[in-house]
């Protein structure tokens, strides 16, 4: 902690440097009176200040030393914090070590232990053998006095192995008849399946030409009927579109007449050409013609003489 050393010197010390002086009567002294009695309080005061200045000299290097004191224990107990925490770490290495070893000796003794029982029972496995193997041995043992036997009596074959030799011969061939046979047997019955699906197949097939024969019939009849009424609606309709074409022509005929008169009545030469144009012209000069009818009605009922419109 940081001390402000000049704030702590000024507050202990301000007290003792301030010597108070007795009261004096100066009225009557000489200058040169006053000037000694000056120079000797200056003594004093020298002497006070050095006084203190040798015991605050002494407090400084005690405060040094007791400073020092502090640095080296503080660094004294980082050190041993230094040493502890090392002294930690260590021990949690050979903990973690020691965990670790005795982890990988478990597991050595586990996999000891599994390989003591699969060599046990592989040793199970092979003393079953063993006598397994025995049995067939004592078994075998009249075939094989058996085929000396046979040997001393024959004369084709000179030792056992010739014997063995002619068996397995035998036994070869007995198996390649047999497999012969056998891929024979599957041929035969692959091409019987093969014959069988080929005739199931074009069964199908007839059966469904068939029933496309009949769908194809059936649609004939159809188109048949359907041709008989549509050849009926097709008398019918030129029958229709001959008297609609007849009756077309007297209506334009009866038109063109009536356009005539309308412009004969208003003594127009224009002439038009289009059907539609003439009856529009003629419905324009009926409706015309009936609204004059109105009003000449309307006249007569009042008694209102008609005045004829003056030509142009």
């Amino acid at each position: 902690m940081t001390v402000n050393l000049e704030d702590y010197f000024r507050t202990t010390f301000e007290d003792k440097l301030l010597v108070k002086m007795p009261d004096r009567e100066d009225d009557h002294l000489t200058p040169a009176t006053r000037l000694l009695e000056k120079r000797r309080e200056m003594a004093e005061v020298e002497q006070a200040l050095a006084a203190q200045k040798e015991e605050f000299q002494m407090k400084m290097e005690s405060l040094q030393q007791r400073r020092e004191e502090l640095e080296r224990k503080e660094y004294q107990l980082k050190e041993s914090l230094l040493k502890f925490d090392k002294f930690l770490k260590e021990n949690d290495s050979k903990r973690a070590r020691a965990v670790k070893k005795a982890n990988d000796e478990r597991e050595l003794k586990r996999q000891k232990d599994k390989e003591i029982d699969r060599l046990e029972e592989e040793y199970k496995a092979l003393t079953n053998q063993k006598n397994k193997l025995q049995k067939k041995l004592e078994n075998y043992t009249g075939f094989h006095l058996y085929m000396e036997k046979v040997l001393e009596a024959g004369e084709e074959f000179h030792e056992l192995r010739d014997i063995i030799a002619r068996w397995d011969t035998l036994t070869a061939t007995h198996q390649d008849l047999l497999e012969r046979d056998q891929e024979n047997q599957e041929v035969i019955e692959k091409q019987r399946q093969n014959l069988m699906r080929y005739m199931e197949e074009k069964d199908n097939e007839i059966l469904g030409y068939n029933n496309k024969l009949s769908g194809l019939q059936t649609q004939l009849d159809a188109a048949q009927s359907e041709s008989v009424k549509w050849e009926s609606m097709w008398n019918h309709i030129k029958n229709t579109a001959a008297k609609k074409t007849l009756v077309l022509g007297r209506i334009k005929m009866s038109t063109h007449n009536l356009y005539q008169l309308v412009k004969k009545h208003q003594k127009q030469a224009e002439a038009a050409e289009e059907t539609i144009e003439q009856l529009t012209q003629i419905q324009t000069f009926v409706q015309d013609l009936a609204q004059i009818t109105t009003e000449i009605k309307k006249m007569e009922l009042t008694g209102t003489s008609i005045v004829p419109p003056s030509s142009s």
